[in-house]
C-alpha cells in the first residue's frame, strides 16, 4: 500500500527562555490511539480544491512543490496542516483583510468556536470558516521541518511532513474532545525527559522532531536556524522494523544494518 499523504505542526509559543509546543492525546480507537502527537492528518480533497488554495497568503502551488521536491499539489501540504490545527487545537494561523494577524476576540472567538464545531462534524468545509472572517491562510508562517514515512510493517501508511510555526502567548489552545482527548503546553526538553523516564508516551517520529527543535532559547532563534536548512536537504525518513533475538529492533536510514533489511 502507498503510504497517503499527510501535514502535522509543530505550534511553538515562548515560555521563560525556553520553548512549549502544543501536544494532544489521541483517543483510543484513532492512529497512535493513546500515544501524544502534534496536530495533524491526511490531505483531504478540499486541501487540493483550487478555491482554498486561492486563499492562502505567501506561497502558490508551484513554489510549494518545488520545496517539497514534488511535480504538484504541494500547497494541500500547508492547506492540511493549518486545516488539521485549526480543528485540533482551535489555533487558526490566518491574515485579515489589511495583512494583520488574526488573533480573534471574544465575539470572534465564540462563532469560531462554533464553525470549528460545525467543520469537525462536517457539516461545513474550511474555506467556509475564512470566508466567514474574510482571511487568508497564513502559510508563509510555516516552516518546513522534516519528512517522515511509516514503516511497510504498519497496516497505514503515511507520507507526513512535519512544520513549525509559532503563536502568541495569549491565543488559547485546546484539543477538540473527538480525535483528541487531552492536550497540554510542553516545554520540549521536559518532554523528551519524561519519555525517557516512561512517563510520556510519544511514537518515534515524535522524539525524533522533538529532538529536532531542542535546545533553543526562543521561537525567533529556532524559526531563523530551521529557515537556513535547504529544503533539498530534508530527506525522507523511513523506519525499518525487524525481529531480532525474539525482540522487535528498529532502524533509521544511516543506522548499521538499516539497507540489509
Amino acid at each position: 500500500m502507498n503510504p497517503e499523504p499527510a501535514s502535522t505542526l509543530l505550534l511553538l509559543k515562548d515560555i521563560n527562555f525556553s520553548i512549549e509546543v502544543f501536544m494532544i492525546k489521541r483517543a483510543s480507537k484513532t492512529n497512535f490511539g493513546g500515544a501524544w502527537v502534534f496536530p495533524g492528518g491526511k490531505i483531504d480533497k478540499e486541501d487540493l480544491n483550487s478555491e482554498i488554495l486561492n486563499l492562502c497568503h505567501g506561497l502558490d502551488d508551484k513554489k510549494a512543490s518545488l520545496i517539497l521536491n514534488i511535480k504538484s499539489n504541494g500547497l494541500s501540504y500547508w492547506v492540511a496542516c493549518l486545516r488539521e490545527c485549526f480543528e485540533e487545537s482551535g489555533i487558526l494561523l490566518a491574515y485579515r483583510e489589511d495583512g494583520s494577524g488574526f488573533n480573534p476576540n471574544d465575539e470572534e472567538s465564540n462563532l469560531l468556536n462554533i464553525l470549528r464545531d460545525s467543520l469537525n462534524n462536517g457539516k461545513i468545509g474550511f474555506a467556509n470558516v475564512l470566508r466567514e472572517f474574510n482571511l487568508k491562510l497564513a502559510v508563509d508562517k510555516l516552516i518546513y521541518l522534516s519528512h517522515w514515512i511509516t514503516p511497510k510493517m504498519e497496516t497505514r501508511r503515511y507520507s507526513t511532513r512535519f512544520f513549525i510555526a509559532s503563536i502568541a502567548d495569549d491565543q488559547k489552545a485546546i484539543h477538540d474532545g473527538y480525535e483528541a482527548v487531552d492536550s497540554l503546553w510542553v516545554k520540549i526538553e521536559h518532554g523528551l525527559e519524561e519519555y525517557n523516564q516512561g512517563k510520556f508516551p510519544i511514537i518515534m517520529p515524535t522524539i525524533k522532531n522533538l529532538e529536532l527543535v531542542s535546545g533553543y532559547e526562543s521561537t525567533l532563534s529556532l524559526l531563523k536556524d530551521k529557515k537556513m536548512i535547504e529544503p533539498k536537504d530534508i530527506h525522507p525518513i523511513e523506519p525499518k522494523f525487524f525481529i531480532k533475538d525474539g525482540k522487535l529492533v528498529g532502524l533509521l536510514p544511516g543506522d548499521i544494518g538499516y539497507e540489509d533489511h
